[in-house]
């Protein structure tokens, strides 16, 4: 059902007001409610979206990723695609609907061309394509800026040496900043690799402010065997001769990030998740060594000092990728 809503305090909108008082502050001001205008709106997946909101809140001082997960990872030509924006931990976490305004970017790639991606208000999942040809489908999500306020310096603490980020301390006394009641602003820049029949193609840079890319194309074995020109040892997720080795380049602002962490979450067939970690090295890369029939999210962050702003004082940016490894 599709509603042609003009004012936000419509009757609809009304329905849905009682839910959005009891989703905490931080969740509401993400994802709604919608702001004013002629506004197309999907009732039902709205509904659904307020639920998802209740069960996927997360603690702020805790890791909370970002990423786009499809229903499958490779689908065949003349399909269609449905995939989800996620919210959540160890790569488990509620569906979230679209909603334009908290979207920076989002966009598709197939066979070399860029096209924007518009879906409709509270649409879930957020990306729908039919009908898609071959090839390798990516697809890049930046999220607008938002803010999450610390209670206590420990959760911050806390947060940064999960993330390995160091200890922000010296630097935030040094700015004359209060021990609690600070804020963050934080971001989301997020890839998602799908297979469309045959799958061939190749990842590259997209102009993310940070982001990662896939040296090797992880569904065809051609893709698998491309060079990195870097005889490292492949790092995370096991040393076994029976797992593929495949490459990321983490960016940010085009350039390789040195001596970054990244979280490694793997979802196995039977849905159970494992974490590892990894570290970018002089050239910005992570090499590693993955299972078959599992799926992957990569996550990495970069924390920096925030000035000019009255709510925040730091500025997070959240770089993530996800992929799947056929047999």
């Amino acid at each position: 059902m599709i509603a042609t809503l003009r004012q936000p305090n419509c009757k609809v909108l009304k329905m849905f007001k009682p839910v959005f008082r009891s989703v905490p502050k931080s969740i509401t001001q993400r994802y709604g409610p919608p702001r004013p205008g002629l506004l197309r709106i999907n009732l039902p997946a709205l509904g659904l979206a307020a639920l998802g909101w209740l069960a996927g809140t997360v603690a702020p001082a805790l890791s909370h990723e970002f990423w786009i997960e499809p229903e499958k990872y490779q689908v065949n030509s003349g399909a269609t695609l449905k995939a989800g924006l996620r919210n959540g931990q160890m790569y488990k976490g509620a569906r979230l609907p679209y909603f334009d305004h908290r979207i920076q970017r989002f966009e598709t790639v197939h066979q070399g061309q860029v096209t924007p991606y518009r879906g409709r208000m509270g649409d879930m999942p957020a990306l729908v394509l039919e009908d898609l040809p071959p090839g390798l489908l990516i697809a890049l999500h930046e999220t607008t800026p938002d803010l999450v306020t610390y209670d206590s310096w420990q959760e911050f603490a806390e947060f940064a040496a999960h993330q390995g980020l160091g200890d922000p301390g010296p630097m935030h006394r040094q700015r004359g900043l209060p021990a609690f009641g600070f804020g963050e602003s934080y971001s989301r820049h997020t890839k998602m690799l799908v297979a469309v029949g045959h799958g061939e193609g190749a990842d590259r840079a997209f102009g993310l402010e940070t982001e990662f890319v896939a040296l090797q194309n992880p569904y065809t074995e051609a893709g698998l065997q491309a060079q990195t020109n870097s005889t490292a040892p492949a790092t995370a997720s096991g040393s076994d001769s029976a797992l593929v080795p495949l490459s990321l380049l983490l960016l940010y602002r085009g350039v390789p990030r040195v001596a970054a962490q990244v979280e490694i979450f793997a979802r196995a067939p039977d849905g159970a998740v494992s974490r590892s970690l990894a570290q970018t090295d002089d050239a910005g890369l992570v090499h590693l060594r993955l299972h078959r029939q599992h799926s992957y999210l990569a996550n990495a962050v970069v924390l920096r000092p925030l000035e000019g702003d009255p709510k925040a004082v730091w500025q997070t940016l959240w770089a993530s990728i996800t992929f799947a490894l056929p047999e």
